[in-house]
């Protein structure tokens, strides 16, 4: 028989947080849920068992189907993580009809559902490709939105869904650009850093497009699952970065895998691909200010975090 905390944490307004299979939302299902909220996950992936509990409902299916939303966002449910998206930019040029579908177009139904159902707060995961390239200025918020792909458009898009729904009908709207994501849970991923990975672990090497002096903030996963919580738990409206403040060339970043895993990692320099933006070096001081976010985990030691993680996934491979 549930204690009567668990009772009240069963029978409180449900957080949805869709895409909650993913590398980013399995982390944060486990942080709404280690503080006894409850949770319902949708996503076309199946739950990870790493997340099954009392407190997580599942609805497993397409977004851009209208029963799977409706059956996803309950009545005066507390409000939505919305991370579910096309994240591609290649398949976003490839397919741009289909990712504004999925971007959106499930965006704006998504915040009917939040007028209609009493769900006053949505939080929307957002890129800084809404502004396109400023070469080496700093990127802010104040920033006029100039995407140059269609996946950057149907974010800068939905930015303006929720700014308008935001203004009508008085929904806590945010919309959080985060910057390059990394931390443990990514070894399926075929970003820069999980293919470092495998390469430490394989003893291999990786290619580096161009000099390899083009830089990035990389942000880990725990420093924003904090945004993404600050943001929904403070009622937030508006837009905000969410990075580490702090940029590396690739060149830099090699370096730090190098220092966390222990392993030389050669590098082959290839052409670079074209419009591959030289730089992405974000101001986070509205975060700071607004959300009273604070990044506190430093590359090295994050990288540490993703190593020890690939480590183990390869010793749960070898004794499955």
């Amino acid at each position: 028989m549930p204690t009567s905390s668990a009772a009240s944490a069963e029978n409180s307004p449900r957080v949805v947080v869709t895409g909650g299979s993913g590398f980013v939302g399995r982390a944060v299902v486990r942080a709404l849920t280690a503080r006894g909220t409850p949770v319902t996950v949708v996503d076309l992936q199946p739950l990870p068992d790493e997340l099954r509990s009392g407190l997580v409902e599942h609805v497993q299916g397409d977004l851009r189907e209208p029963a799977v939303r409706s059956a996803a966002v309950p009545d005066g449910c507390a409000g939505i993580v919305h991370l579910a998206a096309i994240t591609s930019v290649l398949r976003s040029i490839e397919h741009p009809a289909q990712t504004h579908e999925a971007n959106v177009a499930v965006t704006q139904e998504l915040l009917e559902l939040c007028r209609a159902r009493g769900c006053g707060r949505i939080v929307l995961a957002s890129t800084n490709a809404v502004v396109g390239d400023i070469g080496h200025a700093r990127i802010t918020e104040d920033l006029p939105l100039r995407p140059l792909t269609p996946y950057g458009a149907t974010k800068a898009a939905c930015e303006m869904l929720l700014s308008g729904y935001a203004g009508s009908y008085g929904i806590a709207a945010a919309a959080l650009r985060f910057t390059n994501i990394y931390g443990p849970g990514m070894a399926h991923k075929d970003s820069f850093v999980p293919r470092l990975m495998r390469a430490a672990a394989a003893g291999t090497g990786v290619q580096v497009y161009g000099d390899g002096r083009q830089r990035r903030d990389f942000v880990h996963v725990d420093d924003v699952v904090r945004g993404i919580l600050a943001a929904f738990d403070g009622d937030y409206s508006g837009t905000a970065i969410i990075g580490a403040g702090e940029s590396f060339s690739v060149l830099e970043l090699v370096d730090a895998v190098r220092a966390a895993t222990g392993r030389e990692i050669p590098l082959d320099h290839v052409p670079a691909k074209n419009g591959e933006m030289p730089a992405v070096i974000v101001e986070i001081e509205r975060a700071r200010h607004d959300l009273g976010y604070r990044p506190s985990t430093g590359l090295t030691d994050g990288l540490r975090t993703v190593w020890e993680d690939f480590r183990r996934t390869d010793e749960l491979s070898e004794v499955s």
